[in-house]
């Protein structure tokens, strides 16, 4: 990414969500800053409740021109007419992703702190790659995504990269040079006023 460029937001649900106000949270969204994508990522294996919320956020995002994608459910992909999928087991599921998909449909792969694992997504048909966690999180072992290994992408690989995982300003303001996308999640969601707290993060990818 050029040094000119501002990164764009890549939106993550929170992993639950309460259907009578979320879709409302992320239109107010939606309606206040540029988003390049949403992420339905939610915690639940219930079928019938993917199913349902997946319905009322493709409705909001659709509305707004924004591109949906899930998490993991190749078939529900597929089902619901979404506009992609998001693959949390690194390389391993992207050409199947892909065939099932096809060439059209946005195809993304989590690569946690790896280097070889993100290569070896872009070689199989991935749209991207996104590292994390960056920041401290509740979640895995405490290992994290480096800014050494952004700015080795940013410098060698073409294909778009996502920093997502335990952002706050600071981290924002060190990676917006070396990163194509900011994966933000429960950074807002988990606050009183989603637009602000992302309006705070949007203005720290400004420096």
């Amino acid at each position: 990414m050029s040094d000119t460029e501002q990164p764009q937001i890549y939106l993550i649900t929170p992993p639950e969500i309460e259907l009578s106000h979320f879709p409302t949270d992320l239109s107010r969204v939606l309606d206040t800053h540029a988003v390049a994508c949403v992420r339905l990522s939610l915690a639940s294996r219930d079928e019938d409740l993917i199913l349902r919320a997946a319905d009322a956020v493709r409705e909001v995002a659709h509305r707004f021109d924004v591109a949906l994608v899930i998490d993991t459910h190749v078939v529900l992909a597929q089902r619901l007419g979404l506009d992609g999928v998001h693959l949390t087991d690194g390389a391993r599921s992207v050409r199947m992703a892909r065939k099932e998909l096809g060439a059209d449909a946005i195809v993304g792969a989590f690569c946690a702190q790896s280097r070889h694992d993100g290569m070896n997504a872009g070689e199989a048909g991935a749209d991207y790659v996104s590292f994390g966690p960056v920041g401290e999180t509740a979640l895995g072992d405490g290992s994290r995504a480096e800014f050494e290994l952004f700015e080795w992408w940013s410098q060698v690989i073409e294909l778009p990269v996502v920093a997502e995982g335990g952002l706050d300003a600071a981290t924002v303001r060190a990676l917006a040079p070396v990163t194509d996308f900011f994966g933000i999640g429960e950074e807002i969601w988990r606050t009183d006023d989603p637009v602000g707290a992302l309006r705070d993060l949007t203005a720290a990818m400004a420096g």
